[in-house]
């Protein structure tokens, strides 16, 4: 992985390496993370800490440490040289330059896209060693291959340029070249490669935005990839069983962000109550909403069917944990009815205030929606929120009948 500069994983970047997981754990392989660093400034430090701290959220490990492309220098440099020995590479105002062929073609068999061949007079003449030293992209990626005993590089669509010159320098250092499979692009709505424009595009965002580890991981792995044509679904384990490469597709892959959405509303309701509030406990503490624990864990019954991700939760239970303006321009007479009707409901429970309203609306002639938009809009400020009648348990009987009041005394819009 090359480390962004600015600093977050693109989850274009994160899909491509979650392949690579799922094909290594299939065939019981080794994954290992290979971070692509042209330097070693603090910025870069600390992207590849970012790199690795999204990928352990979302569940993906590697095997053995992590390695970085400038730990191979000297291995470069010594390969580099023995090229140069043997007239296969060639000085150059300082740098090392590799000699591509001139005549032919370099061809290979390319898991998801097929034979792929490409004319050797195309190919320039690559720097291997720049003149300060620092082996390129170009040569050092292909020596680690080579020097890490790798036999799959599953990487995107964008090094299909990269691989020919690839394959000819490992040809020259006397490798046999790895199995190559190039992953389609990650495009939006509108077919354009995924960017900011589109919405969320770090792992990190979408962690803030409340998303399960679970699901996105699903998501992703459906990027390009299907098992058959209707299961969507499915468990890490059951993903490493079934995946293969046979079956990742050539065409670009849309990121459908009501998909992931749908998706994770599935994995939140699968959750266990205890479950559910831990994860959304978890998720406030991080976004430093500091709400009391206990009755954010008894508002679970009320939101774990009615929000797809953790990010809705805040506005949607904001009543139960900070006032509201009095809204203006409510029936009034309404409004100070099912006050007088409420207070004398005990005890204070959702059965029995369902109930009372109900009776209310019964006696006053109206349907009960109409009945309780009013009272819903007085208590929540809002036209949609948790059920009603469970909204004014949990809100407590003397703040409901002191928001009724002050709405009922608000003054018309």
């Amino acid at each position: 992985m090359a480390p962004s500069p600015t600093g977050f994983l693109h989850v274009g970047v994160t899909r491509t390496f979650l392949f690579n997981w799922l094909f290594a754990r299939h065939h019981h392989g080794e994954c290992l993370l290979r971070i692509e660093n042209t330097d070693t400034s603090r910025e870069v430090a600390e992207a590849t800490d970012q790199i690795q701290r999204s990928l352990k959220w979302l569940g993906i490990e590697w095997d053995g440490p992590v390695t970085f492309q400038l730990d191979r220098m000297e291995a470069c440099r010594e390969q580099a040289a023995r090229l140069v020995a043997e007239g296969a590479a060639y000085e150059d105002e300082g740098a090392i330059r590799f000699r591509m062929p001139d005549e032919g073609t370099t061809a290979w068999d390319d898991v998801v896209l097929g034979r792929i061949e490409v004319a050797n007079k195309e190919l320039e003449d690559v720097v291997i060693v720049r003149a300060d030293g620092r082996p390129t992209y170009n040569f050092a990626s292909p020596v680690e291959d080579w020097l890490d005993g790798i036999t799959h590089v599953i990487r995107g669509r964008d090094h299909i340029s990269n691989t020919p010159k690839q394959i000819n320098i490992l040809r020259a250092l006397g490798a046999e070249p790895p199995q190559y499979a190039h992953m389609p692009d990650v495009v939006g709505e509108d077919g354009k490669k995924l960017s900011k424009r589109h919405g969320a595009e770090s792992v990190e965002e979408f962690r803030d935005a409340g998303y399960l580890p679970e699901a996105l991981f699903n998501f992703l792995a459906l990027l390009g990839w299907s098992y058959d044509d209707k299961t969507t679904i499915m468990s890490r384990d059951e993903l490493v069983e079934r995946f293969s490469l046979e079956r990742v597709g050539a065409s670009p892959a849309t990121f459908d962000y009501k998909k992931l959405d749908w998706m994770n509303g599935m994995y939140l309701r699968e959750l266990q109550p205890d479950e559910y509030a831990l994860n959304l406990i978890r998720w406030l503490r991080e976004q430093g909403i500091d709400w009391p624990e206990e009755r954010v864990r008894a508002t679970v019954p009320l939101v774990q069917e009615k929000i797809e991700k953790f990010s809705a939760y805040p506005d949607f239970v904001r009543f139960l944990f900070e006032p509201i303006e009095p809204p203006a321009g409510l029936d009034v007479q309404l409004l100070r009815a099912a006050h007088d009707r409420l207070a004398s409901v005990e005890p204070w429970e959702a059965s029995a205030i369902d109930e009372a309203l109900r009776t209310l609306a019964d006696e006053l002639g109206q349907k009960p929606r109409q009945a309780f938009a009013p009272i819903r809009l007085a208590v929540t400020g809002a036209k949609v929120s948790p059920g009603l009648f469970e909204s004014l348990e949990l809100l407590g009987k003397e703040e409901s009948l002191t928001r009724l009041s002050a709405a009922a005394a608000a003054p018309a819009a």
